[in-house]
């Protein structure tokens, strides 16, 4: 993942480069315009455009409040085997847990990791094990805010080996996003940005 992570950071000057073989091939009479645009612009300017500026609220918007695992969640009393299951029924690797009672105050995340090392592994019965019993508590629990850049989750998610991140923000939970989020969050807005590179080569910004 630290990989991919480098190698996202160092697609701004790619995409850069390909904008300007684009302009060579296609009108080569503006290729000294745009080498100078580029040229006489810092480079945080260009970026204030571009992926580096999307943030986790985004994420969350591009999936939809519909969107499986956006707010899925169990209690600490659930049994594993019925926090596997709406893990498996809904296509998530993670549920956020929260404790019994009305308020529904976060106690942790269980993740299909956890499932294989502490109940397959260790030979335990997922059916008589409670979720709490498993679980990463919220004391150790990595969280983003909904103004998280994504390229900074990511990083959080390299550093800790983790591939879901519960999204909280001053009023409680709102979501979760996972690796597969952030990456698709990443790859379309490289899209983006090359049409914003060319947009800026012929003076739109």
């Amino acid at each position: 993942m630290q990989g991919a992570l480098q190698a996202i950071r160092a697609q701004g000057n790619v995409l850069k480069c390909a904008v300007l073989r684009h302009v060579r091939i296609m009108n080569p009479a503006m290729l000294p315009t745009a080498i100078s645009r580029f040229e006489s612009t810092s480079p945080a300017q260009l970026e204030e455009h571009g992926f580096e500026s999307t943030t986790i609220s985004d994420v969350l918007k591009a999936k939809g409040k519909g969107a499986d695992g956006s707010w899925l969640w169990c209690t600490t009393d659930d049994t594993v085997y019925d926090a596997v299951k709406s893990m498996t029924q809904h296509n998530v690797g993670a549920l956020v847990v929260v404790k019994p009672g009305a308020d529904k105050a976060i106690a942790g995340i269980i993740t299909e990791r956890d499932y294989l090392r502490k109940i397959i592994v260790q030979g335990r019965s997922s059916k008589s094990t409670k979720v709490g019993d498993i679980m990463t508590e919220e004391n150790k629990l990595i969280t983003v805010t909904p103004d998280t850049k994504v390229l900074q989750a990511m990083q959080l998610m390299t550093d800790n080996r983790i591939r879901h991140i519960p999204v909280i923000d001053a009023k409680g939970m709102m979501g979760m996003v996972s690796i597969g989020d952030v990456v698709r969050a990443v790859v379309t807005e490289h899209r983006e940005e090359l049409d914003r590179l060319n947009a800026y080569i012929q003076g739109g910004y």
